[in-house]
């Protein structure tokens, strides 16, 4: 079945996501936007959400979203309790600096921007939450206008929003990331490290099927077909 790869009923129904090495998908992993005045004020916002993102494994991401969507916790709840489990180191870098952190409208972005908030505020960031403000077309205005300073995105989706379409995505990560930047930049944005979560769609078997013909990958799926 198709399905996005970090939709909480691939938890629910212990589906397998197959590993795309077909190269279909483009490069929707998420990766922090911020205003490029942000990180030049205050740098360790950078090794802060990079270091979270790097934490960020699909089946993570996944879990978050089963938990506020199918077992109704709170985003917040569920981003600190997670949190937690990783043992990020805590201080007083961010003491006497403020941060907006913002989203678009779907639970997923809630929170993704929990978990930047909580870090920051455990590194000694006064944070505002701005959740669930709208869709592109609302967030990337008010990143430029300074409204809000940073907010989780997707590297494919978000670099074919800022270029207009102009197909420079691909399905390498980094490459994409890079390009995304190198966007941003005349907006007075950057974006930092992709995470290797993403939510893009996905390809998922049963876990009964993978088990039975030994499925992991996309390229998996010819040795079974008739």
């Amino acid at each position: 079945g198709l399905l996005f790869t970090s939709d909480p009923a691939i938890a629910v129904n212990d589906f397998v996501l197959l590993e795309d090495d077909k190269g279909l998908q483009l490069a929707d992993n998420l990766v922090p936007v911020l205003r490029q005045e942000v990180l030049d004020a205050t740098p360790e916002v950078a090794k802060l959400l990079d270091e979270l993102s790097a934490k960020l494994t699909q089946e993570a991401l996944t879990d978050l979203n089963k938990q506020v969507t199918v077992d109704q916790s709170d985003p917040a709840d569920v981003a600190r309790a997670w949190l937690a489990t990783l043992g990020l180191a805590t201080g007083s870098a961010g003491s006497g600096k403020e941060v907006t952190v913002g989203s678009t409208n779907f639970y997923e972005q809630e929170i993704l921007g929990e978990l930047y908030a909580q870090v920051l505020e455990a590194n000694g960031f006064t944070v505002e939450r701005k959740f669930q403000l709208g869709n592109r077309e609302i967030v990337f205005p008010a990143l430029e206008s300074g409204e809000i300073d940073v907010l989780a995105e997707y590297a494919a989706t978000a670099l074919e929003f800022v270029n207009g379409g102009a197909g420079e995505a691909t399905t390498d990560a980094a490459a994409t990331t890079a390009k995304l930047r190198e966007r941003l930049q005349p907006k007075g944005l950057t974006a930092l490290e992709p995470a290797p979560a993403t939510d893009q769609n996905g390809f998922v078997v049963t876990r009964a099927t993978a088990d039975e013909y030994g499925i992991s990958k996309l390229s998996d799926l010819a040795a079974p077909a008739p």
